[in-house]
């Protein structure tokens, strides 16, 4: 069973008009229900992570359409986000490790 809208908002912190975009574009593709006589979108644990990678690269200043690129490279290769995640972390974690390379340097 997957998450609806609401649900959704609230995990990734991303605008309604947004996250609709997303699906009006083709980036996603939440599955269509029919409870009664309403219509519902239901989001795969797939889609949340698309969804939130896009968001984070739109929240960069990317645009829909790279933001869309990225999200699908860095998906087709889980590694490349923690090689990102991972230099990140490690940029802060060496800082202290910076003088002694500059001593190497000399």
């Amino acid at each position: 069973m997957g998450i609806k809208t609401p649900e959704l908002l609230k995990i990734i912190d991303i605008p309604r008009q947004k996250l609709y975009y997303l699906e009006q574009k083709g980036y996603i593709k939440p599955q269509k229900i029919v409870i009664g006589e309403k219509n519902f979108r239901e989001y795969s644990e797939d889609d949340v992570k698309r969804i939130e990678c896009i968001w984070k690269y739109l929240k960069k200043g990317f645009k829909y359409r790279v933001a869309h690129e990225k999200a699908n490279e860095e998906l087709s290769n889980p590694q490349l986000a923690l090689i990102h995640d991972k230099n990140l972390q490690g940029q802060v974690k060496n800082l202290p490790h910076r003088d002694e390379v500059i001593k190497e340097e000399k």
